[in-house]
């Protein structure tokens, strides 16, 4: 009997083509792009077929290992999380899903899929992984290839050879286009988007990469076998991982005799800009796509996204807008993939909205930030049910909390004061502090910060449930 497939989710990269939605504190895969689901949710939801996949692995950042593990509890689908101390590439996270799978069998198949992506006909995403493994269970390595849509430039190519057996074809060769030309001619000459999605016998891989990229393999080896469990995660040894270098695992593609390539028909999308959201998105009259508050006049074939402020529209055709709360973009869907163009302009700008949100998760809940000044600062803060914040002081700001709904427990110096909604409680600067949330719904509060100083790193950390002390 064939072994089930052992899925590793990589939740890498930060989106940054569905700026000013997607940045590094939150990026597309944990965002609802359609429906209620992330990407990432649906992924997991998708990977969770019994029949086929075992136990669901996540490979995630230390920043994002509690977003991670909420919106896993959100749709109740249970998986191993493990933390990645940096970012080492495709290389590293290939190797640790072999690892990990071979740490649960010597004959293990494990399939490694991005968490941002998006299918549509999640059938026949299964059926092809099913046939994937077919030839993988042979000591083989399967790559998923896209039949391409349009001539893309944006996308790795590749070449499929002589059929091997099932629909699997060899690998001939892995091309980039280098311009709606080249591309138009691949697409003409049967050639397949690389898809990132590999299957693959778990033996079989750390071999080849034993043999391509060695030090990937000793260095992630190392820090697999020197990880330790905390929180509920699986954290890697930080300076065994840290010495891996960044290799992209098509240069070990490129190399291997052991690759094939199936065909995948289900409809696929890394959904990597704004065209590509509007493509994919239920269309309404005129052809135009609306989330949250927004109107289209005389208009066709928009996108209009807003998280609070209402836009209006009139008399254009094929744009993007998307409004946040402190960044709008307005963009042609023609040109939205020169996005990412715009972010590295004000990331050199330091504008600080090129990679963080007005909104910042944090593993107790969230806070919002609603007013900024030079000497005060206004929050909203969310603590979800037996959530609780460090304990803590600063040296330059004095807080009022506000309980808006729900009970806090704080901490003040000696003091444990429970206070309820529509009570406030006075924080003198210098005083050690802490809220948590004993209750069973969320807690909010909105705190008032006062001071000379009143950046993020004025907070002085005691104590951490969470261990970020």
């Amino acid at each position: 009997m064939r072994p089930k497939i052992i899925p590793v989710v990589m939740c890498e990269g930060a989106g940054i083509g569905l700026w000013p939605v997607s940045r590094n504190t939150m990026p597309k895969q944990f965002i609802p792009l359609f429906g209620r689901d992330s990407a990432f949710q649906r992924t997991a939801k998708l990977l969770s077929d019994a029949p086929v996949f075992d136990r669901l692995i996540v490979v995630a950042s230390t920043e994002h290992r509690f977003t991670v593990a909420d919106q896993l509890q959100e749709i109740g689908v249970k998986a191993e999380i493990v933390v990645e101390p940096v970012c080492r590439g495709s290389a590293s996270a290939v190797a640790i899903a072999a690892e990990l799978g071979l740490a649960r069998d010597d004959a293990a198949l494990v399939g490694v899929f991005a968490a941002d992506h998006v299918v549509q006909d999640g059938r026949l995403f299964v059926e092809t992984c099913t046939r994937a493994a077919a030839v993988a269970v042979q000591g083989g390595i399967v790559t998923i290839g896209i039949p391409p849509a349009y001539p893309a430039t944006s996308y790795g190519y590749i070449r499929p050879g002589s059929e091997i057996t099932g629909g699997a074809h060899q690998v001939e060769a892995f091309v980039e286009a280098s311009d709606a030309v080249q591309a138009a001619r691949y697409l003409a000459d049967g050639y397949l988007w690389d898809s990132g999605n590999l299957i693959f016998d778990a033996a079989t891989m750390r071999a080849e990469l034993e043999a391509f990229a060695s030090d990937v393999m000793v260095s992630v080896g190392e820090a697999v076998a020197k990880g330790g469990h905390e929180l509920g995660f699986l954290t890697l040894e930080p300076r065994a991982f840290a010495k891996t270098p960044k290799v992209s695992i098509t240069a070990v593609m490129e190399q291997t005799q052991k690759a094939s390539v199936i065909a995948g028909q289900f409809g696929w999308s890394d959904v990597g800009c704004w065209s590509a959201v509007w493509e994919l998105s239920k269309k309404g009259v005129n052809g135009n796509v609306v989330e949250g508050r927004g109107y289209v006049f005389d208009g066709a074939n928009n996108l209009l996204r807003s998280e609070d402020a209402l836009l209006t529209v009139v008399g254009v055709d094929d744009i993007a807008v998307i409004a946040t709360r402190d960044s709008i973009l307005v963009v042609p869907k023609a040109m939205a993939g020169k996005v990412t163009d715009v972010v590295a302009l004000l990331t050199a700008n330091g504008e600080p909205e090129a990679g963080s949100h007005r909104e910042i998760h944090r593993p107790w809940g969230k806070y919002l930030s609603i007013d900024l000044d030079t000497r005060h600062q206004v929050k909203r803060i969310t603590v979800k049910p037996g959530g609780v914040l460090s304990l803590q002081k600063h040296y330059h700001r004095a807080e009022h909390w506000v309980v808006v709904r729900g009970t806090a427990e704080v901490t003040r110096d000696d003091e444990t004061i429970i206070v309820h909604e529509n009570e406030s409680i006075y924080l003198p600067i210098g005083c050690v502090h802490r809220m948590a949330n004993p209750g069973k719904i969320p807690l909010d509060i909105i705190e008032v910060q006062v001071g000379s100083y009143l950046g993020e790193d004025d907070i002085i950390r005691i104590e951490d449930i969470y261990k970020r002390c």
